[in-house]
């Protein structure tokens, strides 16, 4: 080790004579730790909160979206080689057919509600596993012969509308008839309804459960006057560790060397708005600690600057044994660095373990009420720990090296 850095040590370290300058420096140590660690931890729990919903979103949403990119339906006879083209397709497991339509429903007569109906063909419970999902009732959009159709509801609507499992009573389904230019003066005039028995509800999340409703795709194109393969959209399965990026590009050539006015959405493109929303807070909760980082690299310029003028009689008898300005410089840098890494290490590390213990035990509840997990949801990245460590590294390095530049030595 350099002169310099033992000297550095020594200061930092030294067992006797501790002096109001060395107690500053220990509690700068301390408040860059806790900056460091608070960083990490609320990251990891924010992380976690992110990776949930995602999931959450995940059971509803199909992994890939296929949609017109033009108008609102397609015809699956008029691209005649797409459905052979996407089984062909590396890494897709299973299509399913999609009709989904804004509606107003009601229910027993007094009770209403504006949703998003989706209509589905047979093979969508493939696709997310939403019969396994249902907290009562059962998957069935279409029973009995002639049909009759099911409605899988979302849990808000479900008891918002007070519908019932047990009971005869249908919803009636009313969407606004195709091509008319005024609304009419009756229901049979402005609307086609239909009506779909209610056999079960589901609670993923919030914003899913308060706004779909499903049914079999044979319903919703008899109400929209659809032909019987038009639909707005292809739901697809992956198979099991395929690529979702990869396939997407996939399909995306695909689509475009056959001319198929199709476009292909992932998860991300699909809820857009809020993926959005969630890089937006992430990024403002870095700038908002890293600010409180800032913050606390105040007291590690304050402790180094006390430090260099308590120390004005080792300088002076430094340099009588022949140290130059610039070496003495160099061992309050030192001494700054040395206070910066080990508060940066010790942070990181107690933030892992608090981290890590709530990943395995969930000691800090998320409360008494109606949540989808007991604990709050933590998750470490190994690229927070990196970015944390150099940015306030950078950062207090910084304040250090222009402390020392100042100082009068």
């Amino acid at each position: 080790m350099r002169l310099e850095g033992l000297i550095a040590v020594r200061y930092l370290f030294a067992g006797k004579h501790k002096s109001a300058v060395n107690i500053i420096s220990w509690i700068s140590l301390v408040g860059l730790m806790v900056s460091t660690m608070a960083l990490i931890i609320v990251l990891s729990v924010y992380n976690g909160i992110g990776d949930l919903t995602k999931q959450l979103f995940g059971t509803f949403d199909p992994e890939l979206l296929i949609e017109p990119s033009e108008g609102k339906t397609f015809r699956l006879t008029e691209l005649s080689s797409l459905h052979s083209s996407l089984a062909a397709t590396e890494g897709v497991e299973t299509v399913s057919q999609m009709a989904v339509e804004t509606a107003w429903i009601t229910y027993g007569g007094h009770n209403q509600a504006i949703v998003q109906l989706r209509g589905v063909d047979d093979q969508y419970s493939e696709l997310n596993g939403i019969d396994t999902l249902l907290s009562e009732g059962q998957y069935l959009t279409r029973f009995a012969d002639p049909p009759v159709y099911g409605l899988v509801v979302g849990g808000e609507i479900f008891f918002d509308m007070a519908m019932s499992l047990h009971s005869n009573t249908p919803v009636a389904i009313h969407i606004p008839k195709r091509g008319t230019t005024s609304m009419g003066f009756t229901m049979d005039e402005a609307f086609n309804i239909g009506y779909a028995y209610p056999v079960g509800y589901f609670f993923i999340q919030q914003d899913i459960d308060k706004k779909y409703v499903i049914t079999h795709i044979d319903l919703v194109r008899q109400l929209m006057n659809y032909a019987p393969d038009e639909c707005t959209a292809l739901g697809v399965k992956l198979k099991p560790g395929a690529d979702p990026q990869r396939v997407k590009q996939a399909l995306r050539s695909l689509f475009s060397t056959h001319r198929f006015p199709l476009t292909v959405k992932d998860r991300y493109d699909q809820q857009p708005l809020y993926f959005k929303i969630f890089r937006s807070e992430r990024l403002g909760i870095y700038l908002i600690l890293l600010l409180i980082v800032l913050i606390s690299t105040l007291s590690l310029v304050a402790s180094l600057s006390l430090l260099i003028i308590n120390k004005r009689d080792d300088v002076f008898m430094l340099k009588s044994m022949g140290m130059t300005s610039r070496q003495i410089r160099r061992s309050f840098m030192a001494e700054g660095l040395l206070i910066c890494g080990v508060a940066v290490l010790a942070g990181l590390l107690i933030g892992f373990v608090v981290c890590f213990v709530q990943q395995q035990f969930g000691i800090i509840r998320m409360g008494d009420g109606n949540f989808v997990v007991n604990a709050f949801p933590v998750a470490m990245r190994m690229i927070d720990f990196v970015i944390t460590f150099v940015l306030v590294m950078a950062i207090s390095s910084l304040s250090v090296a222009l402390t020392v530049r100042r100082a009068k030595i």
